[in-house]
């Protein structure tokens, strides 16, 4: 029985407590009361109590993430984590699988350039409770790394990026991170290169584990049918046995280039694919709701935004267009996509960059900004209904180190930003002088 099989007997086993209310509900009015404290080890914890459902949510967070790789050692962070859950403590995939089905319970994780993460969802009853969380605690305290499992995710990991070197999607990010990144880590793909995941050894993995997945630095966010003293001794438990390394050094700053890149890269696609931005924000910076609101409107609010509007539904020029701010520990891309015609991508090219510097020499309107503003606020309610939700903010504000007031201030700090700040903004914020352009399947590199 394969473990993806096991893992959704898991699901559906957990599933069947209600279809109806699948997640615990917080009222879109209710404050959410975040507690917040440390463990022994020097572990941070971030809680919010919720009986609605005899659920418990719990996640673990390291700064673990692929900007921890070296060029030389590429992937051996992706491998670290998923591999933690392939054998602990003795136990092979399977027992892990079939220890979590038999309560109903199951276990993910989240990995990208900042944070590794291991989470479980199970039945905060006492049985289905104490096992689950059993077998997760070893799994962070004990991975095994067996040399079996690492050979045969080697050869499934390079066999995907064999298959990705072939997508204009794949290409196109790869080739914009590496231009806009340089030699900074944050240009490193996340599933590391088919030449260095082939060199990863297990000594790789156990190195990796004790210098990144340490006590100190570990962010626990929990969330559901627990009392704060249960979450305390829940907490103890997961931090007390991790390894005792000091905290992670912050990763190095971000070397913003002000000159201008491009490139053209031939496929045999039918459609070209556009990538085009440069470095934008941290997590923290002061400018995050201006950009991102007037983000929403340039690019970010699907079928409202200018960018649709003037580039695919009067044109017709491409088949989607957007824009996004990915703030993140250090400063992160904002960047511009669109597919097109590879006989229409000059056209569309030139009238993105139109849009966008109108965009940033006028800004944007009163009524655009009512209009963002009314969708972004009567959105917000959807980002908290749920236990998964609220646990995805906790791992965001315990791991970028946000005040806990963030969701309670959220709709008031959207409400304060004027048509000013989003000018003001994005006039210093963006370059298009000095923006990184990639084209893959561009008939000029044929």
């Amino acid at each position: 029985m394969s473990l993806q099989f096991i893992k959704r007997i898991a699901t559906s086993s957990l599933l069947v407590i209600s279809s109806s209310v699948m997640f615990a509900v917080t009222s879109a009015h209710a404050a959410v009361n975040i507690q917040q404290w440390q463990t022994s080890t020097g572990s941070e914890v971030y809680f919010v109590e919720n009986h609605d459902l005899p659920i418990l949510d719990i996640s673990v967070n390291f700064s673990a993430g692929s900007a921890r790789d070296t060029a030389e050692k590429s992937g051996v962070a992706g491998i670290t984590r998923y591999l933690m859950t392939l054998g602990a403590a003795g136990m092979t995939d399977e027992t892990i699988a079939n220890k979590f089905a038999d309560v109903g319970a199951v276990l993910s994780g989240s990995f990208d350039a900042d944070r590794a993460a291991l989470s479980l969802r199970t039945l905060s009853s006492e049985r289905e409770r104490l096992q689950s969380l059993n077998v997760f605690t070893q799994i962070l305290q004990k991975p095994d790394f067996p040399e079996s499992v690492l050979s045969r995710e080697k050869a499934r990991i390079i066999s995907g990026l064999q298959e990705s070197a072939t997508q204009p999607e794949s290409i196109s990010n790869k080739a914009f991170m590496s231009a806009l990144y340089e030699n900074h880590p944050y240009s490193l793909d996340e599933s590391g290169e088919i030449d260095t995941v082939a060199k990863i050894k297990r000594d790789d993995l156990q190195a990796f584990y004790q210098q990144y997945y340490g006590a100190k630095g570990a962010v626990i966010a929990i969330i559901g049918d627990l009392t704060r003293e249960q979450a305390t001794q829940i907490a103890e438990s997961v931090s007390v046995g991790l390894p005792a390394t000091p905290a992670p050094a912050p990763i190095a700053q971000v070397t913003i280039s002000a000159k201008s890149k491009e490139q053209r890269i031939a496929h045999p696609a039918s459609q070209s694919h556009i990538l085009l931005g440069h470095t934008g924000i941290k997590r923290t910076d002061p400018d995050l709701f201006p950009l991102y609101i007037g983000n929403y409107i340039l690019g970010g609010g699907g079928f409202v935004s200018r960018l649709t509007e003037e580039v695919r539904e009067k044109r017709g020029l491409v088949y989607s267009v957007y824009s996004y701010f990915m703030p993140m520990a250090e400063v992160g891309p904002f960047q511009i996509g669109l597919q097109t015609k590879k006989d229409q991508a000059e056209a569309a090219l030139t009238l993105v960059h139109e849009t966008l510097e109108k965009f940033i020499k006028d800004g944007v309107t009163e009524a655009e900004l009512k209009a963002a503003k009314a969708n972004i606020i009567g959105g917000f309610p959807m980002r908290i209904d749920s236990n998964k939700k609220i646990l995805d903010y906790l791992n965001v504000i315990g791991f970028y180190k946000l005040p806990l007031n963030y969701l309670d201030e959220y709709n008031k700090r959207v409400e304060k930003v004027t048509v000013a700040q989003i000018k003001d903004a994005f006039n210093r914020r963006l370059k298009p002088e000095n923006f990184v352009t990639v084209i893959v399947g561009d008939p000029k590199a044929q």
